[in-house]
Parts: structure tokens; sequence; C-alpha cells
């Protein structure tokens, strides 16, 4: 199972100054908005290019904040040095857009990034001391993924090239404590082997839920389980991917589309 795998606000305050001179009062014009005040917390996914010859990583979950104070959970892919399921945990800071982030020690291995973030994107530099992955350093990048909102429809394909439509209402919540933001929901689908289900919620690795842009949904029907594992690509408003159905009597594997109905499928 591929772990890959949310929310940025930009809040505005308008600011009213007063002078009072000696003798006539007089008003100071307004100074107007101060400089937005990032907040960045939400579901993150980055991609580092390795400057030292090691394997390029995804890193996918959440960033929270307080103030300028700044933690995350996250997960590594794409090196034999990280075990997937692990969860690192991050401590940084935020200052303007400027962002430093240390993790704890995960299998001896330590990683520093530091970078800047402009709208919904990180540009950094990454570097690992310890472990296996010691002296590992380079680029990364990273996006935000804004949350799954309203009505997704999909089309399933068996692998007998049948297909069967479902309608799919989500809701993604918080993160959990490993990263993940569980989804919730209800589907109905145009087969005659079940009409309708319950989305379930859950963090990683069961369940249904989101981390960086890899989406797992789990549907209780009354003929059965569907899983589906997929990817998100906000640019198209697809998430495509590979489902199962068991515990009932229309056991069968194949792939799904699902695309939101409306015009942005991703809601800031």
């Amino acid at each position: 199972m591929k772990y890959l795998a949310r929310t940025l606000l930009l809040l505005w305050a308008l600011v009213l100054l007063c002078g009072c001179g000696g003798g006539e009062r007089t008003s100071t014009p307004s100074a107007g908005p101060p400089p937005q005040g990032l907040v960045i917390a939400g579901n993150w996914q980055f991609s580092t290019t390795s400057m030292a010859g090691m394997p390029a990583l995804t890193i996918a979950g959440s960033i929270n904040q307080s103030g300028d104070a700044v933690s995350g959970a996250v997960h590594v892919d794409g090196s034999n040095c990280f075990d997937q399921l692990t969860t690192m945990g991050w401590t940084g800071t935020l200052t303007g857009s400027n962002i430093s982030l240390t993790s704890t020690s995960v299998m001896g291995q330590v990683s520093t990034f530091t970078g800047s973030i402009v709208g919904t994107a990180f540009t950094g530099t990454y570097a690992i001391n310890g472990g296996c992955a010691d002296g590992d350093q380079g680029n990364v990048t990273g996006i935000r993924i804004p949350l799954i909102a309203d009505q997704l429809d999909g089309t399933f394909t068996t692998s007998g090239n049948a297909t069967f439509q479902v309608v799919a209402q989500l809701t993604q919540g918080s993160a959990s404590s490993e990263g993940s933001f569980g989804i919730t929901g209800t589907a109905t689908f145009s087969t005659s082997c079940f009409s309708s289900g319950i989305i379930t919620s859950g963090t990683l690795p069961s369940g249904s839920f989101i981390i960086g842009t890899f989406v797992a949904l789990q549907i209780e029907t009354d003929n059965g389980t569907l899983a589906f594992h997929g990817t998100a690509n906000q640019s198209t408003g697809e998430i495509s991917g590979t489902y199962g159905i068991f515990g009932g009597t229309c056991d069968q594997t194949g792939t799904a589309v699902l695309v939101a109905s409306n015009s942005n499928p991703w809601d800031y």
C-alpha cells in the first residue's frame, strides 16, 4: 500500500492607530492591514531530491500550528531506512513565511527542514543525521493538500471490464495523532450487489482517511465491504486507484476513478 496522501487560511487584521498631540488631538490615518499572518495547519506532502545520491523520499502527514510554533506528524516513503508505518514527529518555528522543522529521532535518524512557504507551497532544503540515512541532504518541495469536500461521482471497473457507478458524499475530519485525516460519509451504487453503504472513518493504515495525496475509503454495505486505495490529483479533481470487494456474494477487484461533481473539488 502506498502512503502518500490540507488547510491554508490567510488571516488579516485591520488596525486603527490613534495619535495624541500636546494640545489639539488629531487622528492618525489608518495604517492599513498588517502583513499577512500565515496559517499552515493541514495535510501536507513533501518530495526530496537528494544531493548525496540517496533515494527520493515522499513525506506526508499533518502540520499543526500555535502562533509561530509548529508541530507535525508525518510518514516517510521511498527509503529502506524508514518504516512507512512509523510516525515521525516534527517541531519547529514559523517566522513570517520562513519555517524550520526538526524531527524526532526515528531509527537513530534526525531530519531537519528549512525553507519558505508561498501560498500553499514549500521550497527549501533538508538534511538527515544519524542512522541508516546519515549524510543525506538536498532540496525539498512541498504542497498543502486541500480538504476533500462535497460530492464525488465514481466509475468502478471490474477486472472483467464490467462497470458500475457510485455517488459518495464525503466529510474530512481533523488530524489524528499519527498524521492522517479521517473521512466519513455515505455512498450509493448502481449495481445489483448493493445499493448503499457507510464510509467508516479510520486512521493510517485502516479505515477511511487521507494522508498527503493518498486516499483510502472503506465502505460498509449490506453485502460486503468495499475497500478503495487511490491517489488524489488536485489539478484534475480526480482520485484514481484500485478497489476490492470482500465478505459478500459479489467479491471482486478492479480499478476506479472518483471525480468531484462540482467545479472545485478541493476546498481551502
